[in-house]
């Protein structure tokens, strides 16, 4: 029996035990100790507003007490050079109440330190082994890194004024960093160059040397061996990271006119693409690059990429599609707890386990994404391929019982 059908059918069996927990059953009681595996979600921080996700759901759904890290996302490095807040007012200034208080006491007019931060704090009173690291950068905030890492004396004022915004608030136990991407095209109006793969390194480097050993360090890699050999030195990098988490999405989406993929585990039978990717593309990338195992940690989604106006052929996998599907805050994309509900409203969900993918299609939309059923086999793979652990983009994409995070501390623990 081949890897891909013995986790196919492996997975089987281990999502039914995973769905067995939903909705929080099962206990979460695991030390550092026992944690053999990374489980590291994201936290959005505008998800206060329209989403209107509190680091209280972390709580109530049961997702806190099943991660080992949480991911702040994001923290700027703006045009100076230094670290700075990108919503001062999410962050430690907006009073929380009651209704939305991670232990139900509201925040006291005028106290220091309120916002996403205080709860946090209290987040974290409730789970002392769970780790809160601030992520610097995202799509959004890249465009300032190289500019501010550009030589030694540049690199230790950013690690200062990192220190002094983020690290002294006592919320953080470290920083990831989220640099989309050194030395090759993100966001349009990164300042880029070539020397950004080196400088990199120094900047993880000085933060190493100027935090020591007690601060977790982390990095967000992508899945392009392009960009990977545009931007990191890996071998040198996991001398001062802690561990990375791993591209696993956003290999297909709307902005291409066909439909597809955009998170599978392996490269599906007949892809149209070629090369393609995969997350077992992508790890393997980083290992034969001389990136330790245990130090990597597989991203997944949840949400999902879709295509409207699609030909109703092939169960609308690899069709033409006329541009991208409506939904809720952005077209085109939308979260696994829509998602999920997809099936009770004409929409057919279809597997490919021997690809570890999964599908919405109701003759016209087309969804790709992450269900129980995916998220068990990626555990698995995880698992028995001696990787680090799994991360979440984002962690508001679940339902309110935090199922697809205990699918995976089903088997990562």
């Amino acid at each position: 029996m081949g890897k891909r059908s013995f986790l196919a059918g492996a997975a089987v069996s281990l999502t039914l035990a995973s769905i067995a927990l939903v909705p929080g059953t099962a206990s979460a009681h695991s030390t550092p100790h026992q944690d053999q595996y990374k489980r590291v979600g994201y936290f959005i921080q505008w998800g206060i507003y329209g989403r209107q996700y509190y680091v209280k759901n972390l709580e109530t759904s049961g997702q806190a007490a099943r991660l080992t890290h949480i991911n702040y996302a994001f923290g700027n490095v703006d045009a100076s050079g230094k670290c700075a807040s990108a919503d001062p007012w999410a962050d430690w200034q907006r009073p929380v109440g009651a209704e939305e208080s991670v232990d139900g006491v509201a925040d006291e007019p005028g106290q220091a330190l309120a916002g996403n931060f205080n709860q946090l704090l209290k987040l974290k009173k409730k789970h002392p082994n769970l780790k809160v690291l601030l992520s610097l950068g995202g799509w959004t905030l890249s465009a300032n890194f190289s500019n501010a890492v550009l030589t030694d004396e540049s690199r230790k004022a950013l690690v200062k004024s990192c220190i002094e915004t983020f690290w002294n608030t006592g919320v953080f136990d470290g920083f990831d960093f989220d640099w989309e991407w050194p030395g090759s095209e993100g966001n349009p109006g990164n300042v880029i160059r070539p020397e950004d793969k080196q400088n990199f390194t120094l900047m993880v480097a000085e933060f190493r040397k100027q935090l020591g050993k007690k601060a977790t360090l982390t990095a967000f890699l992508p899945a392009n061996p392009a960009k990977i050999d545009a931007g990191f030195e890996v071998k040198k990098i996991f001398k001062y990271l802690d561990f990375a988490t791993i591209q696993g999405y956003d290999f297909h989406g709307t902005w291409e006119t066909t439909t597809n993929q955009q998170s599978a585990l392996f490269i599906p039978r007949n892809n149209p693409t070629t090369p393609d990717f995969s997350g077992a593309t992508t790890l393997k990338a980083y290992t034969d690059r001389g990136a330790p195992k245990k130090a990597l940690v597989l991203g997944i989604p949840y949400y999902g990429q879709g295509w409207t106006g699609v030909t109703n052929a092939n169960r609308g996998l690899f069709q033409p599609a006329t541009g991208p599907a409506p939904a809720t805050w952005a077209a085109g994309n939308e979260d696994y707890k829509v998602l999920a509900t997809l099936p009770q409203q004409g929409y057919k969900v279809y597997h490919d386990p021997l690809s570890g993918s999964a599908w919405l299609f109701n003759g016209t939309t087309f969804w790709t994404f992450d269900d129980p059923l995916v998220v068990a086999q990626k555990s698995l793979y995880i698992r028995l391929g001696g990787y680090g652990g799994a991360m979440v983009w984002s962690l508001d994409g679940d339902d309110a019982n935090g199922t697809l995070t205990k699918t995976i501390y089903s088997t990562l623990r």
